[in-house]
């Protein structure tokens, strides 16, 4: 497995080293405009249009039925069933702690201001299937969103040459309480929940992982005005930061573990350690990837771009990582919780031997929908207040009113605005 190491690489040499790959975007744009004009202009027709080219299949009905929710829990073993119960009572704890009132307060005498968190009204949900059913994600997604309280939750998925979505994604689903399930895939899925069709109803937010065609599909609807979306999504990223107390087979079975996501996937690992070290991490590598035979060809492809770091000190690979701010990143080093405490920027950190980033994608509780291509210097990963909006509110006395009057006439006249100080006076006179 040919990965390129760096030794001691300089300042200047950071940004090259760590840069992810720019896709031309002009060509999916052009690819995924269209489908989303045809599903504002013809609705469920185009959908089933859509999905006959795309999923091979002659879509009847677009929504699930109960029957098909039925069927799908006789295919759910009581193993399965027991494990998404476990990552549902632990995602579920951890995300209620996210939510609290928050106090009234009286900011002068006679003025109480306060928020409120409000719901939005309406979600949906895009879950990828095929290969990767990620039944994960609807955890994730459907347990802040019903805990905010959200009222309308929608969720689409691609069917496969059958027509029919993974069982676990369905089970899963309806286990949480979402009921609104469609078998739509793809940029039309997209299109589908920002615009509505006969069948499908639009949202005001739209969640969840996919493909460059269903990430496109979301900028582009959310560029145009018609919808959000929870957070700018790339493919899957990785960085472990790694001392001589870090494990070589453990290091290499987190870097294999991300690299099966997509082909694409960002691979990096900063470390301290001699070289023997390193050679230790490439030979368990190679090791561990004949053992894996199943989506093996990516694994190899996103290896490709992979990258090994090595720095004098641990304060020159955190520099490095601040400035990469990865979705996920493992800080694998004596007293990582110190070293952890110097991270501004990642989505997710994980500390220690013993905390591999597959435990959080599925079941320790935190969110594992994470901002990714260094969004993290900016954005939080999805939470309870990914589904709210905060309302500000302001109760005003007279005697309120008549105590920052004077402030406000003074404010308002210097940037010429007349009729805001007059809208105060008038009520001043009496």
């Amino acid at each position: 497995m040919n990965i390129q190491v760096y030794m001691h690489p300089s300042f200047n040499t950071w940004k090259s080293i760590i840069k992810r790959p720019i896709k031309d975007i002009s060509i999916l744009t052009d690819s995924v405009t269209p489908i989303i004009n045809n599903v504002k202009k013809y609705g469920d027709l185009a959908l089933k249009t859509y999905t006959k080219k795309y999923d091979n299949f002659n879509l009847k009905y677009i929504q699930v039925t109960e029957e098909d929710i039925n069927k799908a829990n006789i295919k759910i073993s009581n193993c399965l069933k027991k494990s998404i119960e476990i990552a549902y009572q632990n995602i579920k704890f951890f995300h209620q702690k996210q939510i609290h009132e928050e106090s009234k307060i009286e900011v002068l005498p006679g003025i109480i201001c306060w928020r409120k968190s409000v719901p939005i009204e309406k979600v949906g949900f895009y879950i990828p299937g095929g290969s990767a059913p990620l039944l994960s994600t609807v955890l994730m997604l459907g347990i802040p969103g019903k805990l905010a309280g959200c009222e309308n939750i929608i969720l689409c998925s691609p069917p496969n040459k059958n027509g029919e979505i993974h069982p676990s994604i369905l089970y899963t689903a309806k286990y949480i309480g979402i009921k609104q399930i469609y078998k739509i895939g793809g940029a039309q899925a997209i299109a589908a929940m920002a615009y509505g069709t006969e069948s499908i109803p639009s949202v005001y937010k739209i969640f969840g992982p996919g493909n460059s065609y269903v990430t496109i599909a979301k900028q582009i609807v959310s560029q145009n005005g018609i919808v959000a979306i929870d957070i700018p999504a790339g493919p899957s990223e990785i960085v472990i930061l790694a001392d001589n107390t870090a494990n070589p087979e453990y290091v290499a079975s987190d870097l294999l573990s991300q690299s099966e996501h997509d082909m694409e996937s960002y691979i990096l690992l900063v470390t301290i350690n001699e070289s023997w070290w390193i050679e230790k991490v490439k030979s368990e590598l190679k090791k561990q990837l004949i053992n894996l035979s199943y989506r093996k060809n990516i694994m190899k492809k996103a290896f490709e771009k992979s990258k090994i770091i090595v720095f004098d000190s641990l304060e020159e690979g955190i520099n490095l990582i601040n400035e990469i701010a990865p979705e996920h990143l493992i800080i694998n080093c004596n007293n990582a919780i110190y070293w952890s405490n110097k991270i501004k920027n990642a989505g997710s950190i994980f500390l220690g031997n013993y905390s591999p980033i597959s435990i959080g994608d599925y079941a320790t509780g935190p969110n594992h929908v994470l901002p990714t291509y260094g969004y993290a210097k900016s954005y939080s990963g999805v939470s309870v207040d990914s589904f709210i909006k905060k309302i500000t509110f302001q109760k005003i006395s007279k005697k309120g009113l008549r105590n920052l009057s004077k402030c406000v006439d003074v404010l308002s006249s210097e940037e010429g605005l007349i009729a805001h100080k007059k809208s105060i006076n008038i009520r001043l006179k009496k």
